[in-house]
């Protein structure tokens, strides 16, 4: 039987191997668990950013369907308040032609007061 008898330099040289390739090892295993948890915490970040984004964008549309409505609902008074101008200048006109020497007496008389209140 042939025994190989170790030197004390080959015996810590296999030693600092061994411990060298633990070290590898275990640094391996502690990047991969970090990569693991960079991961997570990546993919947490992503899902937050996203319903952030959506609760955003729905805000976005409940503002704009609402600026809709106010827009609609303006147009709809401004067309009402021009339809009573219409209707009271038609009325205006038509007292004009039925009784033209009052409404002259009513537009001299206007016309001097208002001069009278702006002369001041």
């Amino acid at each position: 039987m042939n025994k190989q008898v170790q030197t004390p330099e080959q015996a810590v040289g296999d030693r600092i191997d061994e411990r060298a390739e633990r070290i590898k090892q275990a640094t391996s295993e502690a990047v991969a668990a970090t990569k693991e948890k960079v991961d997570r915490a990546a993919d947490h970040v992503e899902e937050g950013l996203h319903h952030a984004t959506d609760k955003a964008a729905g805000a976005a549309h409940k503002a704009s369907d609402k600026a809709a409505r106010v827009g609609e609902r303006g147009r709809e008074v401004y067309d009402e308040t021009m339809d009573r101008a219409d209707a009271w200048l038609e009325q205006v006109r038509d007292y004009v032609r039925e009784k033209p020497m009052q409404s002259v007496a009513i537009a001299l008389g206007a016309g001097w007061l208002i001069g009278r209140i702006l002369r001041r």
